[in-house]
């Protein structure tokens, strides 16, 4: 069988493994094809690019079978777009290199700063921003060398590739679990012990798209976390862990238990002044918390094996200031 060429790319023919078996096409070839984001291949397939069995008609819910053959063709002009099918474009926008060779980069991403385009952020990404600063990073993949994610209001380290191997090796050290990730969060409550580790599987959720929720039929997720100080009976600095990397999956495993991450609106509650009495919170204490506009989530460690000369290396990043200041805010309780 020929192979396609896409961007320098070779997309061979896939024959479909038993494990695969009545799975979505769309799901499929973005978990054999890791470097393409979903809608990209959903275009694919709506635009008779994506062939089964010679078999141009599908489409992207099609359930596939095991020994059935996927050929992707003619993707050659497929333009470089977003989830909108628009153009990206390249912006000097500033990033904040902690590390870089010629072979990867390695950055310190701030909050309000999304890492991919979607639907309602097609521009003032860090890929934007990638393809102004490097404009043959395209080349690499359709996701510029980004092998990892942070959400838009989670701070800290992240990893880009900027040549093809490179993107490669890094996306197998991932697959085979040898990165390590830690994070820095200031979650609601306190804990009866110093550490502890949430074992539960996450899918998204059936009602609410753009949520995770944790499922028995969902993907395994494991994270790690230990207890860094508390901060009376309401709140408390951890460490944690990741094993897995599911999206957002220490802001839905810390909600499973009951211990939201600060600020998280989305699977926690966005805090309010108690009238009750309940609480005793200080007045600074209570406008630093309610003026908290994002989870307090921080990658603040990344540690792995360089997928180039193989030379082990870490970074480590302290918190940034507005997590900073509420972690000095809260010890006054």
């Amino acid at each position: 069988m020929l192979e396609k060429i896409y961007d320098n790319i070779t997309i061979k023919p896939i024959v479909v493994q038993i494990a695969y078996s009545g799975k979505r096409l769309d799901w499929v070839l973005s978990e054999l094809l890791p470097q393409f984001s979903r809608s990209q291949i959903k275009r694919w397939i709506i635009n008779k690019k994506v062939v089964i069995n010679n078999q141009i008609s599908v489409l992207p819910k099609k359930k596939v079978i095991s020994g059935e053959i996927i050929e992707i063709n003619d993707i050659n002009n497929d333009s470089t777009s977003d989830c909108n099918n628009n153009i990206l474009i390249p912006q000097n926008i500033s990033l904040n290199i902690v590390y870089e060779d010629n072979d990867i980069l390695v950055i310190n991403k701030p909050s309000n700063m999304v890492v991919h385009p979607g639907v309602k952020n097609n521009k003032d990404t860090v890929l934007n921003a990638l393809l102004y600063r490097y404009p043959s990073i395209m080349q690499i993949s359709k996701q510029a060398g980004i092998v990892q994610r942070l959400d838009k209001d989670t701070t800290g380290l992240m990893i880009i590739a900027k040549t093809y191997l490179a993107y490669t090796n890094l996306l197998q050290s991932f697959k085979m679990k040898q990165v390590i990730k830690e994070y820095d969060a200031v979650v609601c409550g306190t804990f009866s012990y110093n550490a502890g580790i949430i074992s539960q599987p996450i899918r998204r959720h059936s009602i609410n798209r753009t949520c995770m929720t944790v499922h028995p039929h969902g993907k395994p997720a494991v994270t790690r976390y230990s207890v860094v100080e508390s901060f009376g009976r309401t709140y408390s600095r951890i460490r944690v862990y990741l094993e897995t990397g599911r999206t957002h999956q220490i802001r839905v495993h810390m909600a499973y238990i009951n211990h939201p991450v600060v600020g998280d609106v989305k699977y926690g509650i966005k805090f309010k002044n108690s009238t009750t009495g309940k609480l005793s919170i200080s007045d600074d204490v209570s406008i630093c918390l309610s003026s908290f506009n994002r989870q307090a989530l921080h990658a603040c460690k990344l540690q792995l094996v360089h997928p180039i000369t193989r030379l082990k290396m870490h970074w480590i990043v302290p918190l940034p200031e507005d997590m900073l200041k509420l972690v000095t805010v809260l010890k006054k309780m």
